[in-house]
């Protein structure tokens, strides 16, 4: 049986993340400047490592993390508290990448050398990491990639390119599947590596949105060494590893907690209209629903978590169902805006300081990332529903 309710320790520690957030940030805290820019701007970049700054003085870095690795030693539903409130309330919280996806990975594959390596420096906000994962001709097929590490003596030898990276032109780290057995089974040819970005061969070129931020990168390897003690499980084997760091990826509980927020705001401007159409109040129960139901899918991946089970298809269910819901959201409150919804961030005649269409543009690279809509739903046929693939 599932277990979706928090007992009054976990309450308790929901209320005091609040009582901190009021503390540093003031009770007219709105944080949809910060939230509508993504880190796309160096100012956001620089706010939000202050705040990161801030929650590991704290020792709040890594909630779920053990703490002989500097975290809290606090459970996987203390953790979605957290992440929970801090989405909710919009504050930038640890960085994703580093403290979410590679840290958890290595808590669970890395060698001692690594653990004692790397996680101090992710726990306490020293280092920023990046995913080295899709390819010009190799996104949703991932395992298709054709960056080529080969080993000579102590190191790999990388040749190659990366696309989409997010934050690759801050990151001090990355890390990066690669092929080493071009003649094996496609997912069997893969190893992961920790690359150093600092080192020589590697360069970085910016990909530009279509809002016009600079959150995705291009990454070049050109005879970029990398020493083998920065391989992560069994050469060959990484795409195990690697599909581990996604699992961990798509089962955050915040997205939904960011768009209960904005939804709530949404409602407050409704409020503040003429006549509200019948149409647009029925979208209005439509969402209020469809925000429910993507809580419950995140607290059902959440629940498997704390019994011990490894969701596999249920974080995809939670992942592509709250992305999507994202795009729809965004496309009902430009129509139910009319003229406004099209009005960007800047400008005075802004609803809701241009939210709405900057989330309309930016939640459809929202059902790529991490695996899109259509390989969820492959992971969702196959793993969970048992259909043969097609």
């Amino acid at each position: 049986m599932m277990d979706f309710e928090f007992n009054t320790d976990q309450e308790e520690w929901r209320n005091e993340i609040r009582g901190w957030i009021r503390e540093e940030f003031g009770e007219d805290w709105n944080g949809l400047d910060v939230s509508n820019d993504e880190e796309g701007s160096d100012e956001a970049w620089e706010f939000s490592k202050g705040i990161r700054t801030k929650l590991a003085e704290k020792g709040w870095t890594a909630p779920a993390w053990p703490t002989e690795h500097g975290g809290m030693g606090l459970s996987f539903a203390e953790q979605a508290i957290f992440n929970e409130e801090l989405a909710y309330h919009r504050v930038p919280g640890p960085d994703l990448i580093s403290v979410g996806y590679v840290g958890p990975t290595l808590l669970v594959y890395g060698t001692d050398g690594q653990k004692s390596q790397f996680l101090d420096d992710i726990v306490n906000s020293r280092a920023s990491w990046c995913q080295g994962y899709s390819e010009p001709g190799s996104g949703s097929d991932l395992a298709s990639l054709q960056t080529r590490a080969v080993k000579d003596g102590d190191d790999y030898v990388i040749n190659g390119q990366k696309i989409w990276t997010s934050n690759a032109h801050r990151a001090d780290w990355m890390f990066a599947l690669v092929r080493t057995d071009p003649d094996a089974p496609k997912h069997r040819g893969i190893t992961y590596l920790l690359v150093d970005m600092k080192t020589p061969g590697i360069t970085v070129r910016p990909l530009i949105n279509m809002l016009g931020g600079h959150g995705f990168n291009e990454v070049f390897f050109e005879d970029v060494r990398v020493p083998v003690e920065n391989r992560v499980g069994e050469e060959n084997r990484g795409w195990y590893v690697g599909m581990a760091t996604m699992d961990f990826e798509r089962s955050a509980l915040s997205g939904s907690a960011a768009l209960r927020r904005n939804f709530e705001d949404f409602i407050d401007y409704l409020g503040e209209s003429p006549a509200t159409s019948r149409e647009a109040k029925l979208g209005v129960a439509d969402t209020a629903i469809n925000i429910e139901v993507s809580r419950m899918l995140s607290l059902r991946v959440l629940s498997m978590q704390q019994g011990g089970l490894a969701p596999n298809h249920e974080a995809s269910v939670a992942k592509m169902f709250s992305s999507e819901l994202s795009q729809r959201f965004a496309r009902f409150g430009i129509n139910t805006m009319g003229s406004y919804g099209q009005v960007r961030k800047g400008d005075p005649y802004a609803q809701m300081k241009g939210w709405f269409t900057e989330q309309y543009m930016s939640s459809v690279p929202a059902t790529i990332a991490g695996g899109s809509s259509e390989i969820q739903r492959g992971i969702i046929a196959t793993r969970g529903l048992g259909l043969p693939r097609a």
